[in-house]
């Protein structure tokens, strides 16, 4: 593949609505645009086998996001080190790493900003697999529905502002991926770029501007062509127009096709169509004009993420993306009458943070607090000022009960929804779980939101005494709690009410981005050393023992050992807690295999964690071939027996042992059954484009696709002195029996109204007997036609739910819809679970204004099998098609920052 260096002039680029006198110094910013000659607006990389050399609907968000991040970092200095200088970035790859050094100090981590516009990419991708919008004409700008799509467009962009103000980030960023697919879209679908314009559309994010110069129902608006490549065929470049799209709507005569392989109109006279998709004639018949189309994308991507940060303001919008390296603060506190030891712990932890990082960047950008007791739990408290919260902390107090079980579960469901992902949620309690029932749902949302919960558990389970019990509670009781803590990569730490504000102190130690190591074995075996490896890439490595321990020691790799004496010794300083040990090893630490033996009675639980840049995100999707486009559809869980790709995104590649090593890099990923660590596969991973944007690849082994229980991941490679690198993921993963695709209305919630959702199942492995089962917020109703389904294999089952919003609820409020499919007795399988947040938004006085766009005929929004009028639940077989032979393109460089007025 070859590279062209663009020079992009300013004249040719500034928008037409905002004055030269509007636009602050940084904002007239001429820099370097670097894009393959070609451009494309397919999904993500997995489309790329069908169109190499493309650039994706994923490139197009990411580059767009990275250059108002530093149009940011250039307007707001930071208030401890030297200003960015923009000669610094200039003819370069603008990567999130290097923002990050920059601005924040060497080291600092990008990990939670990449994980965040992973999450609006793939938003912006799934619009082109989502049954409800895949084949919606408003969500793409196509079949001349230009003033809806403008609508649709706008609207999502609002719904993103309202979910952000409400701190629901994950939803927020869902809607802005969807908002970015569909202006993106309209620069590839329309003839814009045909018209002969250089500049975005003027109008497009502006909903009370007229679009104007609209085709019109008897206008025709292509010729026929019976090529592949169709240059000349669009009728004059006066009026705006886009390409129909298969046969809903139907096209009109003379009306143009979207065109290619998928296109089902496109062989209706006139043949042919007009979309930039890709650089191959046989997707795109306009594929020589993907360039310019692409150019105005990226601007007008550039353009809506400057109106979101003028609405949100510059806190707001970082917090949006996540652009800091610090974690949130998120406490789940039990205040029944037993636990003012442990509430006093947390208030004093909680002050500590705050006033240790305030102005500094590992000050928590979000502070999340739930209280619980019994019957109640909640309401969630959530805000972005920690005098707020320590305000609101400061006013809870254990009033009250004292007996036991409470409602803890239901509360870190709560917290979950409400703590961005990647962050780490602290528990304190002296009761065992009322909700159990919750378990296994509280588990698989800590896996969907990536989250660490760790539990500070002032009551030995052993023990007969404590709290007053209305019933005889089970000496399991408290294994909700281990399931959840192994899947999230957390600890269940039991303790004394006099050991509680010691122990409570790891809440600071954890939020300090810490990187898990893998040990060999991952649990303690009687007589045998657990081994793990140190590189040179880590510091502040950290060696934390629980349990019933009579004695341990660790080693370095030059035979120096150290016992579980407490004070400073010849490795590190231990301190020791009731049950509870750590060990802080001195710095640097001695790179190499290092060993642990611990004696003890029970199952001790052993953690080695340390402080690096170096760590990795990870994905799970599957290549899909059928249309309307090819690409990677992402899935939050590997589905049994459907083939599956891992993408790992590496974080942290610029820190190097010594700065004229080479890269570090990761050769293999290893996955391992949880919690006792035998080995399920072994794959090498395939780097994906430039080796600096650390994107790699791997196909799940046919063995772990039908692996009955969790598992692990972990990456081995070399630093760039050739000395191993070992990282794991702290959190386990799971192969779910079916798959679950639940979608909502691409409109909005009102208060009083009754929106439908689609319901997709799913089974790839064999005969499923599925009970299904929704739930809601307790003030909303829902309903659905599908409680029981069975699938034999490669079958799909839809159904519809019904969702009824009540007059009372308040508007910009959140609800989430779960759906849960679980084996019945002939076929028992583990539960499988689909989260769906909707927003409840009262209309705008925009909303309420007819379009300013003509429809070329009726349109009937049934284009999924979910929303057929009949019957009610329908039937297709699950395939889809697997691609193989990735291949990676990428945009680099840096793009004119624009500075918009308020939207």
């Amino acid at each position: 593949m070859s590279s062209g260096l663009e020079q992009v002039h300013v004249s040719a680029m500034l928008p037409t609505n905002v004055p030269l006198s509007h636009l602050g110094p940084s904002a007239l910013l001429l820099l370097q645009l670097l894009l393959p000659p070609t451009s494309a607006f397919f999904p993500n990389i997995w489309s790329l086998l069908a169109a190499p050399s493309s650039i994706t609907h994923q490139d197009l968000t990411e580059e767009a996001a990275l250059n108002i991040t530093l149009q940011l970092f250039l307007e707001q200095p930071p208030s401890s080190r030297p200003p960015l200088r923009l000669k610094d970035f200039l003819g370069r790859t603008l990567l999130a790493d290097d923002l990050f050094a920059a601005y924040f100090g060497p080291g600092s981590s990008s990990r939670r900003f990449r994980a965040a516009l992973g999450e609006v990419s793939r938003a912006n991708a799934a619009q082109d697999f989502l049954p409800t919008s895949k084949n919606d004409p408003d969500q793409h700008f196509d079949a001349e529905r230009l003033g809806q799509g403008r609508t649709r467009l706008v609207g999502a962009l609002r719904e993103a502002v309202v979910a952000a103000r409400a701190f629901d980030n994950t939803l927020a960023r869902q809607r802005l991926g969807a908002a970015l697919h569909a202006l993106q879209d309209f620069y590839s679908h329309s003839n814009w770029v045909e018209m002969g314009k250089k500049q975005p559309h003027p109008h497009l994010l502006w909903p009370r501007q007229e679009l104007g110069n609209l085709a019109q129902v008897g206008d025709h608006t292509c010729s026929d062509c019976d090529k592949l490549s169709c240059p000349g065929n669009l009728l004059g470049y006066t009026l705006l127009t886009s390409g129909y799209f298969g046969t809903l709507p139907s096209k009109p005569p003379g009306k143009c096709s979207h065109g290619g392989h998928f296109d089902q109109s496109s062989s209706q006279p006139p043949r042919g169509g007009i979309n930039k998709d890709s650089t191959s004639p046989g997707f795109s018949p306009h594929h020589m004009l993907h360039l310019q189309a692409a150019k105005l994308a990226l601007l007008a991507s550039i353009q809506a993420f400057s109106l979101l940060r003028s609405r949100l303001g510059d806190r707001g919008f970082s917090r949006l993306l996540d652009i800091t390296p610090a974690s949130s603060l998120s406490f789940v506190l039990d205040t029944t009458g037993s636990m003012g030891e442990e509430i006093n712990a947390a208030k004093i932890q909680a002050r500590r943070i705050v006033e240790q990082r305030r102005g500094s960047p590992m000050e928590p950008a979000h502070y999340v607090l739930v209280p619980f007791h019994d019957p109640g739990f909640g309401p969630v408290f959530t805000t972005s000022d920690p005098d707020s919260f320590w305000q609101q902390l400061n006013e809870i107090h254990a009033l009250g009960g004292g007996d036991e079980p409470e409602m803890c579960l239901s509360a870190l469901e709560l917290a979950l929804l409400h703590t961005p992902p990647l962050s780490d949620i602290f528990v304190f309690t002296d009761a065992s779980p009322k909700d159990a029932f919750l378990t296994n749902r509280v588990e698989s949302l800590t896996r969907e939101q990536r989250c660490r919960v760790t539990f500070l558990v002032t009551e030995d389970p052993s023990r007969g005494q404590g709290r007053a019990r209305r019933e005889v509670l089970s000496p399991l009781r408290f294994e909700p709690y281990e399931v959840v803590a192994l899947a999230s990569g957390g600890d269940v730490i039991f303790t004394k009410d006099q050991h509680i504000q010691d122990v409570a102190a790891i809440v600071g130690d954890s939020m300090a981005d810490l990187v898990t190591l893998p040990l060999e074995p991952p649990v303690v075996v009687p007589g045998r050393p657990l081994v793990f490896s140190v590189d040179g890439l880590l510091q502040r490595v950290t060696v934390r023992i629980h349990g019933e321990v009579s004695s341990f020691w660790i080693r370095n790799p030059e035979g120096v050992s150290q016992g579980q004496e407490e004070g400073q010794g010849p490795l590190g300083h231990t301190r020791h807690f009731g049950q509870f040990w750590m060990v802080t090893m001195n710095d640097p630490p001695q790179t190499g295999t290092w060993e642990i033996q611990v004696t003890a009675k029970g199952n001790p639980r052993v953690r080695v964690q340390a402080q690096t840049s170096l760590d990795f995100l990870f994905y799970f999707g599957v290549p899909m071939e059928d249309g309307p486009h090819p690409g990677l559809y992402p899935l939050t869980h590997p589905v049994a027996g459907l083939q599956t790709q891992l993408l790992v995104e590496v974080t942290g590649l610029g820190s190097r042992g010594n700065p004229g090593d080479p890269l570090p890099h990761f050769s293999h990923v290893v996955f391992r059954g949880v919690p006792e660590g035998p080995e399920l596969g072994r794959v090498p991973l395939v780097p994906k484009g430039p080796r600096e944007r650390g994107l790699l690849a791997a196909s799940l082994p046919p063995m772990l696709l039908s692996a009955a229980g969790p598992f692990s991941l972990e990456l081995i490679g070399q630093d760039g002195g050739g000395r191993d690198l070992h990282r794991a993921a702290p959190q386990s993963c799971m192969v779910v029996p079916v798959l679950l695709e639940l979608s909502g209305p691409p409109g909005i919630l009102a208060p009083g109204s009754k929106v439908p959702l689609s319901l997709r199942i799913a089974s790839f492995s064999g005969p499923q007997d599925l009970d299904i089962r929704t739930s809601v917020n307790s003030s909303f109703a829902l309903t659905s036609n599908l409680s029981r389904v069975r699938l034999e294999q490669n079958e799909s089952a839809w159904g519809r739910l019904w969702l009824e919003v009540p007059d009372s609820v308040a508007p910009d409020s959140v609800v989430t819809v779960t759906v849960t499919a679980t084996g019945r007795e002939a076929s028992p399988v583990a539960p499988t679970y689909a989260f769906l947040r909707l927003l409840v938004l009262a209309p705008a006085p925009q909303d309420q204004r007819a379009a300013p766009a003509h429809s070329s005929g009726p349109f009937l929004t049934t284009a999924s099998p979910a929303l057929r009028p009949s019957p009610l639940v329908t039937w297709g077989r699950a395939g889809g098609g697997l691609a193989g032979n990735l291949w990676w393109g990428t945009v680099g460089g840096v793009l004119l920052l624009l500075g918009l007025a308020s939207w």
